[in-house]
């Protein structure tokens, strides 16, 4: 802590003044000037005390700890296999549509200036040759055996993958309507083996006559 600074000669003497008349009027204060003077020391001159560590106890209320059991809906995980397609059984089924239909040279010609006798006779050809594609290298069954047109109804839980809905389809299944189309499917599919899948990227090859 800063002591104070000490008085002025003069200050002193105003107050030397003022305490005489102090003094003669109040006892009190005679008494605590008497007891100063034989060196008793002054209550702010004291050291102050030490801190003590006081405890106070506040009641507390008891804590108790409760387990709550809240059900839980048992989620079931269900491993799905995904199957990526090879480039090369694409580019193999590319090759036999255009070796047998040409396939690749009629989608890629510009048929605006041909008429439609001209188209219809091309696209004869490549229907035959995709037909005979499909019918020697792939097996296709419907996905629906009912004949199209009838009422069917799609059951809750049905295959997305295999049926698509249109229409107005609001709610939920089961769903009842119309069947447009059977759908297609592949039971069984064999491709030619290939020594070298790196040919597999040649559609059709460049042809020089000689």
């Amino acid at each position: 802590m800063t002591q104070p600074t000490p008085p002025s000669f003069l200050s002193r003497v105003a107050i030397a003044i003022g305490s005489f008349f102090a003094i003669l009027g109040n006892a009190r204060l005679a008494s605590d000037i008497v007891r100063l003077r034989g060196g008793e020391t002054l209550a702010a001159d004291a050291p102050a005390p030490e801190p003590r560590e006081v405890r106070v106890e506040v009641p507390v209320e008891k804590i108790v700890e409760t387990r709550v059991e809240v059900p839980v809906e048992k989620i079931v995980e269900r491993a799905v296999q995904i199957r990526v397609p090879t480039d090369t059984a694409a580019l193999q089924v590319l090759g036999l549509l255009q070796r047998e239909a040409r396939f690749v040279d009629f989608v890629q010609e510009d048929v605006k200036n041909y008429t439609d006798a001209e188209i219809g006779a091309a696209a004869r050809v490549v229907h035959e040759g995709c037909r005979k594609v499909l019918g020697e290298h792939f097996s296709l069954v419907p996905v629906r055996e009912e004949a199209e047109g009838s009422r069917i109804t799609v059951a809750q839980g049905f295959d997305t993958t295999a049926i698509r809905l249109t229409g107005n389809v609001v709610g939920q299944a089961p769903f009842s309507g119309t069947l447009t189309h059977r759908g297609w499917k592949v039971a069984h599919m064999q491709l030619p083996q290939l020594t070298d899948e790196k040919a597999a990227e040649i559609v059709a090859q460049a042809e020089v006559e000689l």
